[in-house]
């Protein structure tokens, strides 16, 4: 521990303790008082100043770091106060477009920052949502005002216990609903926006509308003049926008192994970077005399710190690319003092940074890949370095093209070893999946992506202003085409790895295992490997188990688990929520259900009630003939196969799953007394206003999953809960546990009331 402090490696591990505070922060189900954390943060930070140099102060300074990681998270959860929608709704929208994408059909997507909301006006309107338009006519301008028809919803949480909740991710990002127009929306005037007032607010304002029409402007230059899918990929490679991409080549991009192209990484700002650096140098030494009175390498880095600046502002300022922006960034402010520029202070200083502005990064995967492969890659360039018997480098340069174009390959591969074994564990944590060829993927595409796309690239960007940047982007096509090949070759080989759900102790023990081996310079990187290697062998022997059930939490998505199938309530299941569930339970097919439309329940001869029954919503309907609703759910559930749906369409499904269960989902609200009675779980979307059956079965309808989000059901042995008619007993795991925390609140929303009900 001396040695390490005497290398000053201790500084590495203060975003360590930074992060980990800020996570801890995050996942507490309830929100902690700040006072007592800023208490707390005081009382160590205190301690640190008081002690001596010790073993006790660092703990006290490490202890300090956690609690302010908790303090900054807490600040950044007050600051943003997203105002998140409770329920899904139809409400005619205007407002001002702030941002707009095309996607793949030629559909557009905007973000608009609400104004006013009618029929109904809303009395919790989100101050910023993303709309969808069907409509490929002329599209409303950014800046300009737009009004439209529109159903909103509030962001989706996860899919399944431990999967990414979207509205977590929403509340950050200040979206506080998402949804699609109806129809065409219309261009308006503006709408003043109180909150704008002001000159630096407005300001703002104007610049962030200038860099978005920037944005869009050479996002769709690049896609008109290289078109196709390469075209959309240079795109995002320039503005981060993904959606004109196609789902099959973005698949084939992430069985690949290539996904980490389409976004702003330290890979594509280094290349840009580097490019104009040595460009720029080049081209000033070539200037008679320049060179003997000035540092050209120092007024090339002054050149390349502009360049880069630019990108991230064009770039919309995602995590990777801020990592990357503030890494070279400090690399190239390193050139003007004579200093190292690559090393691990660098890589602590940007997480340093990030953390301190935006804490919930620490959180997605993107934060945590980036800085996994960056800090892997300086460390193992690091230890490469000052390995033993190395030979020092002597000031004449004698190397061959042969060795120098062999050293490329080498270099490439060793990284792309390094980066693809980092993150490895944070791709099967997050997206459930590696890619198995993904390092024959790299070593193909790679070369083609530094040699012609990201210098022509750059080249075109420069040439974009004077006109002259379609020949530069035609060459960045042609290799975009070939990397799209590549993809498309190595993904056919079928090397993707469906990993499903890692245990937490393993994803845990694997990430502090690779930061211990990254950041220790003594033996003491043993340790991690240690670490690791207990991880790999908690992840080995504690595979999470399949649910029996699974239902979604809008209720209209039901499966039952059988030996890595999915017997699911519907023909053709949502794919945002059946992929994820398909990779976090390791899934193999998906069992359609047996249509019976004969089995249709008929209207009773009597006429309409004045009013709804109870949970049967606002509107009156003709009574159902509940003797022949009865007899059909009898036979549904008596004829339906094995572990299979039997479904009559718009009114409802059963099945009878492995462990005796009788399932029934409900669309027409008017047989939920009856599969009541005939079910022992029953599912319905329909916003019931009881809560229990009156027979004693398990009742989710929409208004309880709105509080408990995704339900697994699993079968327990007799010892746990014994048996009852020759059915097993149920253990329930539900997805939210987090309703008191500003992303969730807003599920305990009742607008009749304007209150927050608690659970």
């Amino acid at each position: 521990m001396e040695e390490e402090q005497a290398f000053g490696h201790v500084f590495l591990f203060a975003p360590v303790f930074l992060g980990l505070g800020a996570l801890a922060w995050f996942s507490l189900a309830q929100t902690p008082g700040f006072l007592k954390t800023a208490l707390l943060m005081c009382i160590f930070g205190m301690a640190a100043l008081l002690l001596r140099p010790s073993f006790w102060r660092m703990v006290a300074l490490l202890a300090t770091l956690f609690f302010a990681g908790m303090v900054l998270a807490a600040g950044e959860t007050a600051r943003k106060n997203t105002v998140l929608l409770d329920t899904p709704v139809t409400t005619v929208v205007r407002g001002t477009v702030i941002a707009r994408e095309s996607t793949d059909r030629g559909y557009w997507r905007y973000t608009v920052n609400v104004a006013q909301t009618s029929h109904p006006a809303l009395k919790r309107a989100p101050a910023t949502v993303t709309l969808l338009s069907r409509s490929r006519s002329t599209p409303v301008q950014i800046g300009g005002g737009i009004e439209g028809k529109a159903r909103l919803s509030p962001p989706s949480g996860p899919a399944l216990r431990g999967l990414n909740d979207f509205a977590f991710d929403s509340y950050f990002k200040g979206i506080g609903a998402v949804g699609y127009f109806y129809g065409k929306p219309a261009a308006v005037a503006v709408v003043p926006d109180s909150a704008t007032q002001g000159q630096i607010a407005t300001w703002l304002a104007r610049a962030q509308e200038t860099i978005a029409q920037m944005r869009e402007t050479v996002g769709a230059r690049i896609r008109s003049t290289i078109g196709g899918d390469a075209g959309a990929i240079a795109a995002a490679l320039v503005t981060a926008e993904e959606r004109a991409i196609s789902r099959p080549t973005i698949e084939a991009l992430r069985e690949a192994g290539l996904a980490h192209v389409l976004a702003i990484s330290g890979l594509n700002m280094v290349l840009a970077a580097g490019t104009f650096l040595i460009g720029a140098r080049t081209f000033l030494s070539l200037i008679p005399g320049l060179a003997h009175r000035f540092a050209i390498k120092k007024l090339a880095a002054a050149g390349a710190l502009i360049m880069v600046f630019v990108y991230i502002l064009i770039s919309g300022g995602a995590v990777s690319a801020v990592r990357s922006w503030i890494m070279i960034s400090i690399m190239l402010i390193a050139v003007f003092f004579d200093r190292p520029s690559i090393s691990l202070r660098n890589v602590a200083l940007s997480a340093l940074i990030i953390l301190a502005i935006t804490p919930s990064a620490v959180t997605g995967p993107g934060f945590q890949m980036s800085f996994a492969a960056t800090l892997a890659l300086v460390a193992g360039y690091g230890h490469w370095r000052e390995r033993p018997g190395r030979e020092p480098v002597s000031g004449k340069r004698t190397a061959g093209p042969l060795k120098a174009v062999s050293g490329f390959f080498a270099g490439l591969l060793l990284s792309s070893f390094i980066g693809g074994l980092s993150t490895m564990i944070y791709s099967a944590g997050h997206f459930h999946r590696l890619a198995a060829y993904g390092l024959v993927g790299n070593i193909l595409a790679m070369p083609v992506i530094s040699v012609l796309v990201m210098p022509f690239g750059l080249l075109a960007m420069l040439l974009m202003p004077f006109g002259l940047d379609r020949y530069p982007l035609l060459v960045v096509g042609q290799g975009l085409d070939w990397v799209i090949s590549i993809a498309n070759m190595v993904s056919s080989w079928g090397g993707e790895v469906t990993t499903g759900r890692v245990p937490d102790s393993a994803f845990i023990l694997i990430a502090t295992g690779g930061i211990l081996a990254c950041l220790s310079r003594t033996w003491l990187a043993l340790s991690g490997m240690v670490v690791i290697a207990a991880g790999l062998l908690a992840g080995w022997g504690g595979a999470s188990p399949r649910p029996d059930l699974v239902i979604a939490e809008d209720g209209r998505l039901v499966a039952m688990i059988e030996q890595g199938q999915a017997a699911s309530n519907r023909t053709n299941p949502a794919d945002f929520v059946f992929s994820q569930w398909q990779r976090a339970l390791r899934l193999d097919g998906h069992q359609k259900p047996q249509q019976r439309a004969d089995l249709a329940p008929k209207d009773a001869n009597a006429p309409p009630p004045e009013r709804a029954g109870s949970g049967a919503g606002p509107k009156s309907k003709t009574p159902i003939d509940r003797d022949a609703a009865r007899t059909a759910v009898r036979r549904l559930l008596a004829e339906a196969p094995p572990v299979h749906f039997a479904c009559v369409p718009k009114h409802w499904c059963a099945a009878t799953a492995r462990a005796g269960w009788r399932i029934v989902t409900v669309e027409d609200a008017r047989l939920v007394g009856i599969a009541c009675d005939e079910a022992d779980i029953i599912v319905t979307p329909v916003m019931l206003q009881f809560q229990d059956c009156r027979s004693g079965a398990m009742l989710l309808s929409g208004q309880s999953l709105r509080r408990t989000g995704a339900v697994e059901i699993f079968a327990v042995s007799v010892d746990e809960a014994g048996r009852q008619n020759g059915k097993a007993g149920m253990r329930v795991e539900t997805a939210l546990d987090q309703l008191q925390r500003p992303w969730g609140r807003h599920r305990t929303y009742d607008w009749r009331t304007g209150e927050f009900n608690a659970p």
